[in-house]
């Protein structure tokens, strides 16, 4: 759905800029974390590695600049950790090469057709790379890769104002060439030249707006917004892994849905998730939510809620049995799985003669297109069967709160979610976005009594390891048959059993199995 499709409420500089009282309070709010902004980056890049200064001194006594770039210098001025060594220089990969091997005890030249080239120091790894613009050719899904002059037009050629700083070594200055420290007072992300010709000379950076604004929480201005509606088709010549790559780093960040809200908003989506695009036009079977895809945005958000972060999962209320146990996030299979979940319902849609709106199947559906969407995308194999098991699982509790399930049915759904658990206890709850307050209390104590019988069960019988009561040598032995046909069927007819009684005696087991192999062995 297109830019003129859907309303957008992209910055907060136009509510600002209303009235004269509030611009001058605008000013001083800016002023006040300019000042911030400053004293965290100072101190923290004041304090990085002496290796790291020295690194800029090898540089410097060679006739090289040497500077520390992009996200590295944003987060030190936003106070957060420095995780990534990313340094640009003047000298080109080979005399990199050597100067690095003088300060690292490895190096290594994988990325050096790029200008990149690594080095690790006990415990510190970095990437130098040259000074260069990156550029496609009309059709090419690989970037050419052009050399620069200097630190200030390497910059410029980068995606964003507010990875376009840097810091030059040994010194500690930063260049700044572009604004990017005012875009970060103001939170806001803004191209270094025309958003046309940043994304013109790589497509995938629409992409990485959309990701930048999830991760930072930054608007996106009008202008990027604009060209990445008018050249999302540029997406169709970036390779699929690319894609992924930041399609993954915008789930798993801290605002998944501003990232996926601007995805949308442009038309991207259409070019990248088309099925999530789809669930704009797809009304709910109630007719409460605007469509499937807000609730669809509500129960990502939901799931996130439910995830445990690290260090504090023994502690936290999700990590109780009543969960599964602990989930720590941020976690890409349910966070996906939370997006994908109801994309099969444009698909399945039917209105019925009552004016009733179904999706049946949805499930099934949703989770054959999920699979094939994160495999079009070079999602590994277990993430994607991951997802989509999700996705065909999440409406198997729904019944539960309309009839009392057996401890077999109990069982079963255990069984059959197996290590997603989990996950699945936590997609189930996610998915309720009634707005009946009685419904959604009706469902949410259906789902604590679900997770009741389940911790109940397991307690009793260590339901996570359900197995028959026989194994296949055992099988084997009692039966007088070798390997075959014969053992699958009869554990098939033992684990029936296990689920519907619970545990057997070994000679109840051992009778059980007799009985039905004189009733079954004429059809082997």
């Amino acid at each position: 759905m297109r830019a003129n499709g859907m309303p957008w409420h992209p910055c907060k500089v136009s509510e600002r800029e209303a009235s004269n009282e509030t611009d001058t309070g605008a000013r001083m709010e800016n002023g006040n974390r300019r000042a911030l902004l400053l004293m965290q980056g100072e101190r923290a890049l004041r304090h990085l590695p002496r290796a790291i200064h020295e690194l800029g001194t090898i540089f410097s006594d060679s006739g090289h600049e040497l500077a520390l770039v992009g996200g590295p210098v944003r987060d030190a001025f936003l106070g957060l950790p420095i995780h990534d060594y990313d340094l640009t220089t003047s000298a080109r990969p080979d005399e990199t090469e050597k100067l690095l091997a003088t300060w690292g005890s490895t190096t290594w030249d994988i990325g050096k057709e790029f200008g990149t080239i690594g080095a690790q120091r006990g415990a510190l790894t970095v990437e130098v790379t040259t000074y260069r613009s990156d550029s496609y050719e009309i059709g090419s899904r690989k970037p050419d890769v052009n050399f620069g002059l200097t630190l200030e037009g390497d910059l410029t050629r980068r995606d964003f104002t507010v990875n376009a700083m840097a810091v030059r070594l040994p010194t500690i200055e930063l260049v700044d060439p572009c604004g990017g420290l005012s875009d970060l007072v103001e939170g806001v992300l803004r191209t270094p030249v025309t958003a046309r010709q940043s994304f013109d000379d790589d497509p995938l950076r629409i992409l990485r707006g959309a990701r930048f604004a999830a991760q930072l929480g930054f608007d996106v201005s009008e202008d990027v917004m604009a060209a990445m509606d008018d050249m999302a088709e540029r997406l169709e010549i970036v390779s699929a892994e690319r894609i992924r790559s930041e399609l993954e780093r915008l789930v798993l960040s801290p605002s998944p849905r501003r990232g996926i809200e601007i995805l949308t908003y442009t038309g991207v989506n259409e070019i990248i998730l088309p099925e999530v695009a789809e669930l704009c036009t797809t009304v709910d079977a109630e007719h409460r939510h605007k469509d499937v895809y807000e609730h669809t945005l509500t129960v990502m958000e939901q799931a996130i809620s439910l995830e445990d972060r690290k260090g504090e999962e023994a502690t936290s209320l999700t990590a109780e049995p009543s969960l599964g146990g602990p989930l720590i996030g941020p976690d890409l299979v349910l966070r996906l799985a939370a997006l994908f979940h109801d994309i099969g319902k444009p698909a399945t849609r039917q209105f019925e003669r009552d004016g009733s709106v179904t999706f049946r199947w949805h499930d099934v559906v949703g989770a054959r297109l999920a699979s094939a969407r994160m495999r079009a995308l070079r999602f590994d194999k277990q993430t994607e069967k991951d997802v989509a098991r999700l996705v065909e699982l999440h409406l198997r509790a729904f019944g539960f709160s309309e009839s009392e399930w057996t401890d077999s049915a109990v069982r079963r759904f255990v069984r059959d979610a197996g290590d997603l658990l989990p996950r699945l206890l936590r997609l189930i709850r996610a998915d309720i976005t009634s707005q009946n307050p009685r419904k959604v209390a009706r469902l949410q104590a259906a789902n604590d009594e679900l997770s009741r019988r389940i911790v109940e069960i397991a307690a009793q019988e260590e339901l996570d390891a359900i197995r028959p009561d026989l194994d296949g040598t055992q099988i084997m032995e009692i039966l007088g048959v070798g390997p075959g046909r014969v053992v699958g069927a009869a554990r098939n007819f033992l684990l029936d059993l296990r689920l519907e009684e619970g545990p057997l005696s070994h000679e109840e087991a051992v009778a059980r199995l007799m009985s039905w192999w004189q009733e079954h062995h004429d059809e082997f």
